[in-house]
């Protein structure tokens, strides 16, 4: 096969030991799905020991509410130096389960971004089965998207997609020019067709990782991951045109966060505390809800403490359970953990529903050896 990023990789479903935990030493940009049977499916990116030609994504699925999980049954493993990273999953209104990724062409001496990357995706319609069978791989922007895409209340669905300045200095073709914003790219089919729409400029952005909550009808913030924790913008006229980028105030250590919109309609924000005059650091995961669209958050429910954790994805499920998906110590540990929660644990700031629990281990590998 081509060593060319705009060529589809296959899904690979015949797993091979290089694909395997035993021999996995470094994940990152974990996420979450579960499905309406209440199969649970979870992805990482790994291989090598860190960011680098050797990366993909791998998926992995529970059917006993995370107590168990398999080794990999799917795997994003482009050959050569084209790594495939910075994966998630995402449940559309049609029950359908996509699995996305970014793939970039990757250099040996170090440069691990071509300048113009790409968001992949394929989709299983049979999301409940133990071997799903997957669309053939789909481009459907530029750039990269790690965070899940919004339904808009017109019924279009809103993809996080940014194209990153050019850390790599990579040649990027000239009909992929960067856009150099926090993206909306919009589906108006059902995920038959992808269009740039439009993207906020936020300043001292960093790696963007943003997503979009609506607040009304074509009223839609983008929140983005800045060097001083994270940044906002609004448009309203459906993602046209954006507001200057401002401090949102929500704080945090330049990392990725999670907001989305709960079926009763407050929103929850996972994010990292920062305690006393300490400085913003990778520790403190917790969870909170707005009854007021954002202006104020309630309770208060830690997930975990330790350093080093970090890079929350979630879902709710259809009786209102949340399950949020993030890592710890990928060098060291190399653990990828989930919480189980629900609205009334935030609000008591503790486990008080019955099958609330915090630090249930999905993956682990010991770390680099």
């Amino acid at each position: 096969m081509s060593e060319d990023p705009l060529v589809a990789v296959e899904t690979v479903t015949d797993i091979q030991d290089q694909h395997r935990t035993a021999a996995r030493q470094f994940q990152g940009i974990p996420g979450i799905e579960r499905t309406a049977g209440g199969r649970l499916w979870a992805t990482w990116y790994t291989g090598g020991v860190n960011e680098g030609p050797q990366n993909f994504a791998v998926l992995v699925t529970s059917t006993d509410d995370g107590l168990t999980w398999t080794e990999p049954i799917a795997v994003a493993d482009p050959p050569g130096n084209v790594r495939t990273y910075d994966p998630t999953l995402w449940i559309d209104p049609l029950g359908r389960l996509w699995w996305l990724w970014a793939q970039t062409y990757s250099h040996k001496d170090g440069n691990i971004f071509d300048g113009a990357a790409g968001v992949w995706a394929v989709r299983a319609d049979d999301a409940d089965s133990a071997a799903p069978a997957w669309s053939k791989p789909l481009r459907l922007a530029d750039g990269i998207m790690m965070n899940k895409p919004t339904v808009l209340s017109n019924g279009e669905w809103a993809f996080p997609c940014a194209v990153w300045n050019n850390h790599g200095g990579g040649t990027v073709p000239e009909h992929l020019l960067p856009k150099q914003t926090s993206g909306l790219v919009v589906s108006t089919d059902q995920g038959e067709s992808f269009t740039y729409r439009g993207g906020a400029v936020v300043p001292n952005r960093s790696f963007d990782e943003h997503m979009f909550v609506e607040h009304g009808e074509g009223s839609i913030q983008v929140f983005v991951r800045t060097f001083y924790g994270i940044g906002q913008s609004v448009s309203s006229d459906w993602g046209q045109t954006w507001t200057p980028g401002t401090d949102s105030g929500l704080g945090g250590p330049s990392s990725r966060f999670f907001i989305r919109r709960l079926q009763s309609g407050r929103l929850l924000l996972i994010n990292h505390k920062v305690i006393g005059g300490e400085k913003p650091a990778r520790n403190h995961l917790t969870a909170w809800l707005s009854d007021d669209d954002g202006a104020t958050w309630i309770g208060e429910l830690e997930l975990d403490e330790r350093m080093a954790v970090s890079y929350p994805d979630g879902c709710q499920d259809a009786d209102g359970d949340i399950w949020i998906i993030y890592d710890h110590q990928r060098h060291k540990c190399g653990d990828i953990l989930f919480a189980r929660f629900r609205e009334e644990d935030v609000l008591a700031g503790a486990c008080v529903s019955p099958n609330a629990s915090l630090k249930n281990l999905i993956n682990s590998t010991g770390g680099v050896r």
